[in-house]
């Protein structure tokens, strides 16, 4: 029987404040007043999906519509995932906390190939059938009151790419950029709503917006036997062809394309940690180096700068409102925004003063220089990677890198000689033309860097190499490619032996399987579908996570053998897929590569239907060049490479002209001055209580950045704000008797600090009084001595609380065993740490949803040398005067006593 979500957020789950969903920047419109009611998901556990961009974007969007209201979900962890399943409560949104069903189109991003399981567990997990025709034959039996499941879609990269794996399970598909076309399908869908039409016809309406892929109005061309040995392979890219089963939807379904919106990737500032604990803010869109793996750069063409004065704007704003002390600039390729160097410098000297960093994604080592360097180094120095991608100039000429061997190191040198000692490379094996010279020319491209890169009294450069094994994509010139995985295991144990022995180098592999599994289901048909509902069924999920490795590969593998495509995969697995006969360069004996032959170059793909903008026809082009290793110029800053994107439906390639790069005012140095300590006496409340302490210090970090409040900071490599709370609370427990310490580096009178920090804060976390303290003085963790308690015990029928309170109070000595931090185990006399125990009668505190108990009042000591009475301390002394077992329901700490 389902109960309340707020009987599941409980301490006994893995970081509850996941799914509270009262983050600053959650929005929570009124339910009846609104005529559209989405969810968004990005379908992976809260710390990944909360921190996404696009996640942001999108949200921030669609709640600033009139008459629409969105909410979020994210795939629980197991712990929280098993108690839904054993209380049988759907899934639901963390801001209304309603189920998933009560909404009118739940969205999922997916942003790779595996993970649609994530997608299915949360399907299930709401209640919600997973394909669209079994949705349609029990929508009937659907909770909503609309006697209707929600519309589910997906949108995302691989969505983008090829949605024909995962066709069974969306109602629709949201091709390209969301910014855009989200809203126009709320409009068509609350016009819908209002005309009554019925979920085909809502449907149908949805299909004649340019970026809306319906896939139950269209049909794959009839699945062909499968090849026997020695047939033509040509059968394999025919029967997954797409083609429209009515004649009032297109036959070729639009990408979208859309301006990148800083404003709205403000918001959201979670209350834990999450993977991008950062401001990120997006400078350009699209890509133009036509890289001929890159699935990115083909997929989001043209290239759309953003003006340098937007940037800067949302920057500083962004970085007032949250709290933030860094953030990111986002982009495929950041070097490539011809401001960045001036938008940079810019920004760090207006924010100079307040120890902010800046971090940027993996850049164009060839645009990296000094400019660069300062407005991303200093006290916070952030990491550095490049991407290389191969080792060779031969082969970044095939894959069109456009990086001579002189601009690599040029770039890297540059980084050394600002203070960096480690850098992160990225190289791929398995690219089309590459021999075993080309693979152990990574090795060998390491070693001539760290050659370079020496000064006499510094470290060696030293390198942590990422080696993932190239996966063909569709939509891209190098679609038609494969490789075995016998032949990536080959290579990979050909770079363990040339890297072993080498210092100062730490080398990772991408796992082959799943390189196999994401190429067998990225450029799949529709019969994938039943693969991925058995690989869930199986046991997998959060498949791209290095500990499931094991398990979503036993899923996988058993999913595919009780398909009857056993035989297709088998084709990835020996490098087959879609290869024919011809040569690539100079033959080798240990060349896996192959020119795919025209024929099979010309059949029909899963993903034909789509329309990227991109020419099929150059695609085949482009493949040709790359036999020749011939380079094509990024037409963002060169002549037009004629791929097809520009044009009135796509538009142009937005290039913003470089500004001046503004004079560098130098890196922060912290304010070390302390002129004042004020302390703080505060609560932690109802949800807060949830929030784990390392969690609260950032909160309170936060709160005083965007309160403006001058914070002295300590020394060292690593400043941070002079913060100190007296004493960590346990998760779960509610109080009314916290206190912090700040250190200032300028006078405030108490109240005005009281009034700035309370109006940044949540309202579960009250501040009650403000103290100006002796600088000089104590710090208030060295001053406790004692703590007040209220805490709920479950009663079951007890009525002898009296007398085992005062069989407490009249005993000399009530011993435990604790365990020392050496592993030393020692008796304890926990009535010494007793000072004061009475029963009160049953009351709320807290804010807590109180069970069912009585309730006990305690001061017990509480001295930062270790001595303390905790509550399950006074629990365990019932327990010995009872004889009997009890169960501590919650805690208040009412106050802390200093000396």
């Amino acid at each position: 029987m389902a109960i309340a979500i707020e009987k599941l957020l409980t301490p006994d789950i893995q970081k509850p404040a996941r799914y509270l969903g009262n983050e600053l920047g959650a929005v929570h419109k009124p339910w009846d007043a609104a005529a559209v009611r989405w969810v968004l998901t990005y379908p992976e556990i809260y710390e990944v999906g909360a921190s996404n961009l696009g996640h942001i974007i999108l949200y921030n969007i669609l709640n600033a519509q009139l008459g629409q209201l969105c909410d979020r979900a994210y795939l629980p962890a197991p712990d929280l995932a098993a108690k839904l399943r054993e209380t049988q409560t759907p899934l639901f949104a963390v801001e209304s906390r309603r189920s998933l069903t009560d909404f009118d189109i739940l969205g999922f991003s997916l942003s790779y190939e595996l993970g649609a399981t994530n997608i299915l567990e949360m399907l299930d997990l709401a209640g919600i059938p997973l394909t669209w025709r079994e949705r349609l034959e029990s929508g009937d039996k659907a909770p909503n009151p609309n006697s209707s499941y929600p519309l589910i879609f997906a949108g995302g990269q691989t969505a983008t790419s090829n949605p024909e794996p995962y066709a069974d399970f969306f109602d629709f598909i949201a091709l390209g950029d969301g910014e855009e076309l989200l809203p126009e399908i709320g409009w068509v869908v609350e016009l819908g709503k209002k005309a009554g039409l019925s979920r085909e016809d809502l449907l149908l309406s949805l299909a004649q917006v340019p970026g809306v892929y319906v896939p139950q109005f269209y049909d794959m061309a009839p699945p062909s036997i499968p090849p026997q040995q020695g047939e033509d392979k040509e059968q394999l890219f025919i029967s997954g062809s797409v083609y429209p089963n009515r004649p009032d939807v297109p036959k070729r379904v639009m990408r979208r394309v859309a301006a990148p919106m800083p404003a709205y990737s403000i918001g959201l500032v979670p209350f834990v940690e999450t993977v991008h604990d950062r401001l990120t803010i997006e400078i350009r869109r699209g890509c133009t180096r036509g890289c001929r793996f890159c699935q990115p750069g083909m997929l989001t063409r043209p290239a759309r700068d953003v003006e340098p004065e937007q940037v800067v704007e949302a920057i500083e704003r962004g970085m007032r409102e949250t709290g933030y002390n860094e953030f990111s600039l986002l982009s495929l390729s950041c070097s490539d925004y011809l401001s960045l160097p001036a938008v940079g410098m810019e920004v760090k000297n207006r924010l100079k003063d307040e120890n902010i960093s800046l971090s940027l994604p993996s850049q164009r080592v060839d645009r990296f220089d000094e400019n660069i360097a300062n407005i991303i180094g200093g006290t916070r120095q952030s990491g550095l990677t490049f991407a290389p991608e191969a080792g060779t100039q031969r082969m970044r000429d095939i894959i069109n890198k456009g990086l001579t061997n002189a601009e690599l190191l040029r770039g890297v040198k540059t980084a050394f000689e600002q203070g960096w000692d480690k850098i992160k490379l990225y190289f791929m094996i398995g690219l089309p033309g590459e021999t075993d010279v080309d693979v152990l020319g990574i090795a060998e491209t390491v070693r001539w860097l760290k050659q370079e890169c020496r000064a006499e009294g510094r470290r060696w450069l030293n390198f942590n190499l990422t080696i993932s094994n190239f996966t063909p994509k569709p939509h891209t010139p190098f679609q038609w490619h494969s490789v075995s995985t016998t032949e990536f295991k080959r290579k990979q144990k050909l770079l363990r032996e040339e890297f072993r022995g080498m210092r100062g180098v730490k080398v990772n592999f991408t796992d082959v399987r799943l390189s196999a599994m994401e190429d067998f289901i990225g450029r799949g048909d529709r019969r994938l579908g039943e693969v991925l509902r058995r690989a869930w069924e199986l046991g997998a999920g959060m498949d791209s996570w290095f500990d499931n490795v094991e398990r979503a590969f036993a899923a996988w593998g058993e999913a595919i053998a009780q398909s009857n495509l056993t035989w297709k995969y088998r084709l990835v697995e020996t490098g087959d897929w879609g290869l024919g006969t011809g040569n690539w360069g100079e033959e080798t004996p240990n060349s896996q590569s192959s020119m795919p032959n025209a024929q099979l170059i010309d059949a029909p793909l899963p993903w034909d239907h789509i329309d990227t903008g991109i020419d099929k026809n150059w695609l085949k082009d482009d493949l040709k060049r790359a036999l020749e290793a011939a380079t094509v110029p990024d037409c963002s800053f060169e002549g037009c490479s004629h791929c097809g994107v520009c044009g009135i439906d796509f538009g142009h390639n937005i290039v913003v002209k470089p500004l001046p790069i503004p004079e560098f005012a130098g890196h922060f140095t912290p304010n070390q001055d302390r002129v004042q300590r004020l302390r703080v006496w505060f609560g932690k409340l109802g949800d807060m209580a949830l929030v784990s302490h390392l969690d609260l210090v950032r909160l309170f970090d936060r709160a005083v950045r965007r309160a403006a409040l001058p914070i002295s900071f300590t020394g060292g490599f690593h400043p941070s704000p002079r913060i100190s709370p007296a004493s960590a609370l346990t998760l779960g427990a509610t109080s009314s008797g916290e206190i912090v310490d700040f250190e200032l580096k300028e006078r405030l009178d108490e109240e005005s600090f009281r009034q700035r920090l309370a109006a940044q804060l949540p309202s579960d976390i009250p501040i009650y009084r403000v103290e100006d303290v002796d600088l000089k003085g104590t710090a208030a963790t060295a001053l406790l001595e004692k703590a007040e308690y209220l805490i709920t015990v479950a009663t079951e029928g007890e009525t002898q609380w009296l007398d085992w309170v005062e069989a407490i109070k009249a005993s000399d000595e009530i011993l435990v065993e604790q365990t020392t931090k050496s592993g030393k185990i020692k008796q304890v006399n926990l009535r010494d740490r007793l000072f004061e125990l009475e029963v009160k009668e049953s009351q709320k505190h807290g804010g807590y949803r109180e069970e069912e108990g009585v309730v006990l009042r305690y001061v017990g000591s509480y001295c930062n040398d270790g001595t303390i009475l905790r509550p399950e301390h006074l629990v365990s002394m019932l327990e010995q005067v009872a004889g009997r077992e009890f169960q501590l329901l919650h805690s208040h700490r009412c106050q802390l006593i200093l000396k």
